[in-house]
């Protein structure tokens, strides 16, 4: 069971941690919102939660709550940037439905 960065996405998380000048690694869950039912919730972690799970992709510790990784197990997360947007991709192998916008899924 595991959540993969790209390169890129390692990359981004890196430098903004380091800009920061603390964290231990990027957070990464699941919330039920949207119109399909659930949307992902990233935040850079300055500790290690009782209860989180830990993973390490190409240089960056993933946490995530035990109740989230069942949504996103497998799940890689790319970074990209397209003319003038750039942001997170998931790749969620576990989707089977998702929202026009792309802000929510289903399972």
């Amino acid at each position: 069971m595991a959540i993969t960065l790209t390169e890129s996405a390692a990359r981004h998380v890196q430098n903004f941690l380091a800009k920061r000048g603390k964290g231990v690694g990027l957070r990464v869950g699941v919330r039920t919102s949207g119109c399909s039912g659930m949307s992902y919730k990233l935040e850079f972690a300055d500790e290690v939660g009782d209860d989180d799970i830990q993973f390490t992709s190409d240089g960056v510790t993933v946490l995530i709550d035990p109740k989230s990784l069942a949504y996103v197990d497998g799940m890689v997360l790319d970074y990209t940037r397209e003319g003038l947007n750039e942001g997170f991709k998931f790749k969620n192998p576990n989707v089977k439905n998702e929202c026009g916008c792309g802000e929510s899924f289903s399972v």
